[in-house]
């Protein structure tokens, strides 16, 4: 027998760990990339374009819960006057909202894709266009005491645009009550014409609202924007 047909028989034989070591060690390594241990944590702050547009800024912060639950709390605040008397653009409030996950785009990625909720709001105003003007409770008094107040459900979608960004388009249906007075502008003078209770049942909620994702995996993958897996 050849000493090279000798080496490849023993190359074949299974490795036999025997007692005369004290210790064995085997380490297999592979091309798979090393998993992130770090914990997730999935958030966003946002802002509704089209309350932007109608110059009342607004920012809004959501946190995932967790089992496809978030809450998502939005503020806005505005006022504006043409002049330092008269048209005024006033108003201030939020909402909070509970909502839930749920389609393939949800389970990929918790805050993507479909989401439906239910919400509370309050908030007060005071619009003044020319001469007449229309105030959402009576002034001077605490937010909660002149807020016109209401709740309702909602159905949203979120999309991914970008490795942080969405764009989250959402409708929300409910009641909203509160007490409005309306007053004219009379020599410079705001008098007070009427005071009604204002009851509205339909759309109270309209967002398209750019969301910009915050957290340890909490970012687009380029299979979630349309192209190829990462």
């Amino acid at each position: 027998m050849t000493v090279g047909r000798r080496l490849s028989l023993i190359d074949n034989l299974p490795t036999v760990m025997s007692g005369d070591y004290d210790t064995a060690e085997v380490i297999e390594m592979n091309d798979e990339p090393v998993a992130d241990t770090g914990k997730k944590f999935y958030m966003d702050l946002s802002t509704n374009i089209l309350y932007d547009l109608a110059a009342v800024p607004n920012i809004g912060i959501e946190f995932y819960l967790g089992k496809n639950i978030s809450i998502d709390a939005n503020w806005m605040y505005a006022w504006w006057s043409k002049n330092s008397r008269h048209r005024y653009w006033r108003i201030y409030g939020g909402d909070l909202e509970l909502r839930w996950w749920f389609g393939s785009k949800a389970h990929e990625k918790p805050l993507t894709g479909h989401h439906i909720g239910a919400y509370f709001q309050a908030f007060t105003y005071d619009f003044e266009f020319g001469n007449k003007g229309y105030m959402g409770g009576k002034p001077g008094r605490p937010l909660w005491d002149r807020a016109t107040i209401g709740g309702g459900v909602s159905y949203g979608y979120s999309l991914p645009i970008a490795r942080r960004l969405n764009i989250d388009f959402e409708l929300g249906i409910g009641y909203l009550s509160g007490k409005c007075l309306e007053y004219k502008v009379m020599d410079d003078h705001y008098v007070w014409t009427s005071t009604k209770m204002r009851h509205w049942f339909g759309p109270t909620k309209l967002e398209i609202s750019l969301v910009w994702l915050i957290g340890n995996g909490n970012f687009n993958s380029k299979k979630e924007k349309g192209g190829k897996n990462e």
